[in-house]
């Protein structure tokens, strides 16, 4: 047991370190750079969202939507403080056809 709690903190650690990195050179997720990221946070941030801004629906057109889809069972997103049920929601309400099966 005490070796499955070290792999854990060090994957733990090596995820963090990630983040870290790709936060002081610019996130990009799914061709999302981090304005559109920033953009769109307020509106998958419980508790209060809010509608999805111009410019958050404008850099999700240019986002590789069955990428994004990818990480809607992934720690990844609850872990930035992102809720999935909601970035799921994001594309109709920017207008946009959410891919099939996400």
């Amino acid at each position: 047991m005490p070796m499955r709690g070290s792999k854990v903190g060090v994957f733990g650690m090596v995820v963090l370190g990630l983040l870290l990195i790709a936060g002081s050179s610019g996130l990009s997720l799914c061709n999302m750079n981090d304005g559109g990221l920033t953009a769109c946070k307020p509106s998958v941030t419980q508790p209060n969202p809010v509608e999805p801004s111009a410019s958050c629906c404008e850099a999700l057109s240019g986002a590789d939507l069955q990428c994004l889809c990818s990480y809607k069972n992934s720690f990844l997103l609850p872990s930035l403080g992102i809720d999935p049920e909601l970035a799921l929601t994001l594309p109709t309400k920017c207008n946009l056809t959410s891919p099939p099966n996400c």
